[in-house]
């Protein structure tokens, strides 16, 4: 039974780590939460460790500069995992190809930039799709188009046996007012056609190896039972958590706003009920993180 709680310190306490969604939790793409940064604030300043955990296509520098412009402080947070790290090691590793076929909007070419955790990297080249291996997506190339726009691109690809390398397997995400679609939609519309998707971020295993990669860069190794999980995403974050036996915070205020009927906080019935729905169970609700 998840449990509705009024803030993080309620909770906190229990927990040697946080690992945070950014999108719908911290920031809305347009700005901080303010409740949100000062809550990190003080976990961070009791001796807690936050880790910002996030399905941006972004190298973790990238997300840095953005959370600064966004009004984020570094005094609320550790470090940085991102799904673009993630995907990225993967690309090098030759997982789609040579030659790549790549979808995504021009501000994400740095997706392409060298890394250097990998040994041996292969080296990438851009192609167009008739001289594809695979594809890597970032995003759409317009977040507001209809992901079914692909479909002709897609069924080439599939044809070809090329797979697909999704940089962000969210749906959907919340940019201010406006919702856009994300990589996810892409790479959820390619494997229905029966094409082949290729995963880093949350729910999936690799971006969480990345997080605790990333705590222990920092002499940090907490056990499981001593990590908590906060985010928006149901079939995300909170799917993620669960997969790692990992307790979580879900944040009802963000995308699952209206399902649960989340005004300051979610209305008890309505939570109860789109969690039955999605068949996932957080260890925690709350309207927003603060």
């Amino acid at each position: 039974m998840t449990r509705i709680v009024t803030s993080l310190s309620e909770i906190s306490h229990q927990y040697d780590a946080l690992l945070v969604d950014l999108w719908g939790c911290v920031h809305n793409g347009v700005a901080a939460h303010p409740e949100a940064v000062a809550a990190l604030t003080s976990y961070k300043a009791g001796g807690g460790t936050v880790l910002l955990l996030t399905n941006s296509p972004r190298p973790r520098a990238g997300v840095e500069k953005q959370l600064d412009s966004l009004g984020v402080p570094p005094s609320c947070w550790h470090t940085i995992a991102t799904s673009g790290d993630s995907a990225r090691a993967a690309m090098f590793r030759g997982v789609v190809g040579q030659k790549v076929y790549f979808i995504g909007e021009d501000h994400d070419q740095r997706f392409f930039d060298p890394i250097n955790v990998v040994s041996d990297p292969v080296a990438i080249q851009q192609v167009p799709l008739a001289e594809a291996e695979g594809i890597v997506c970032t995003g759409p190339f317009d977040p507001m188009a209809d992901p079914a726009e692909n479909r002709a691109d897609f069924l080439y690809a599939k044809q070809k046996g090329m797979k697909l390398l999704c940089a962000n397997p969210d749906i959907v995400v919340d940019r201010g007012e406006r919702r856009e679609w994300c990589a996810g939609a892409l790479a959820a519309l390619y494997t229905e056609m029966g094409g082949e998707s290729l995963y880093f971020g949350k729910p999936h295993p690799p971006i969480y190896d990345l997080a605790r990669a990333r705590l222990a860069e920092l002499g940090k190794h907490p056990a499981t039972d001593r990590l908590l999980a906060i985010g928006d995403g149901i079939h995300t974050d909170i799917q993620g958590a669960q997969g790692e036996d990992i307790d979580s915070l879900f944040i009802t205020g963000g995308l699952a706003a209206a399902e649960t009927g989340t005004t300051d906080q979610p209305d008890p019935a309505k939570l109860e009920s789109f969690l039955a729905k999605g068949q996932i169970t957080p260890t925690y609700a709350i309207g927003k993180l603060r």
